[in-house]
């Protein structure tokens, strides 16, 4: 309790980790399901990967890091073996959930608005607390307005469809997290540092065009290659956009905004990206596993383009 009752901890940090909190133990629940499951052909694999998973997000402060390392590579053993399965689910059928879509209608997307809704609103009108708190909010009032919407939607309708989605996403789940904190292992290695020297041997010093295409370009083959662009933007913004753009001039501000959205471009194109194009997969059961990449180079390709012509003009 020392950490919640600390004055020098900002609230907007308290709140964020009661969330994660929360969301560990979401995971300790689908754990002790899974292995209390027959249904499940691995149920020990199965508990081991989402239990792990649910100490280190809901206790991993508290815990040493030597030991959340520990914890985390033990639970990849299970996924690599592919020991981590789905058990038996407690799906609405047909009927019932088109006799509710009847019942409910259009009003079914103001849950799915009002986080997006509040993270806007709390990132505008209460940064200290943060967006990412902002969409915990979401979250309850989502789930206040679905419990409005039918009696059936209890609380432990929430935990069994939190569960049920955990499991179908299955170990993918955790790619985004150990991604995100790529980029700052990679810059704290000097990663940065070492494509500064092999780009200042490529770019004419002072030509910032030169400059963005490459800094916008490398944004996009970096985030593809390790799936999140906020990860490749610290990396590459040490390495090339500061040193070859910034500094002769160019507007942070924009540069910035855009270089990100550039990585979205890598994004679209990765299956590392994958809460964007593999999850969709899993969740839809589609036949081919990379039919989302492909319907969205073309995009990302446009997008790339413009972006880059974008930067070139109003920077």
């Amino acid at each position: 309790m020392s950490f919640f009752m600390d004055p020098d901890v900002l609230l907007g940090q308290k709140l964020l980790e009661i969330i994660y909190i929360i969301i560990g133990l979401i995971c300790l629940y689908t754990a002790v399901k899974n292995a209390k499951d027959p249904k499940n052909p691995s149920r020990l694999g199965t508990s081991i990967f989402w239990g792990l998973l649910g100490i280190v997000i809901a206790f991993g402060r508290w815990i040493p890091a030597m030991v959340n390392g520990a914890l985390i590579l033990a639970m990849t053993i299970p996924a690599i073996f592919k020991r981590v399965k789905i058990g038996g689910q407690n799906i609405p059928s047909v009927e019932s959930t088109r006799k509710k879509f009847e019942q409910i209608g259009m009003k079914i997307f103001i849950p799915a608005l009002s986080m997006g809704v509040s993270a806007i609103l709390f990132a505008v009108f209460l940064p200290k607390l943060g967006a990412i708190v902002g969409i915990g909010v979401g979250v309850i009032v989502s789930v206040i307005l679905l419990m409005t919407y039918s009696k059936d939607n209890t609380p432990k309708v929430f935990l069994q469809d939190s569960e049920r989605l955990l499991s179908a996403v299955g170990p993918l789940s955790m790619l985004p997290m150990l991604l995100a904190s790529l980029g700052a292992i990679f810059t704290a290695a000097g990663v940065g540092k070492v494509i500064a020297g092999m780009v200042g041997s490529i770019i004419p010093k002072g030509n910032v065009n030169a400059g963005i295409v490459v800094f916008a370009v490398g944004m996009m083959l970096f985030t593809m290659i390790m799936g999140n662009a906020f990860a490749a933007i610290t990396v590459l913004t040490v390495g090339i956009g500061a040193p070859f753009v910034l500094a002769f001039g160019a507007d942070p501000t924009l540069i910035g905004m855009t270089a990100l959205t550039c990585g979205y471009c890598g994004t679209l194109c990765t299956p590392m990206a994958a809460n964007f194009n593999v999850v969709p997969v899993a969740l839809l059961d589609m036949k081919d596993r990379f039919g989302v990449i492909k319907n969205q180079i073309v995009i990302a390709l446009i997008m790339l383009v413009f972006q880059i012509g974008y930067m070139i003009l109003m920077k």
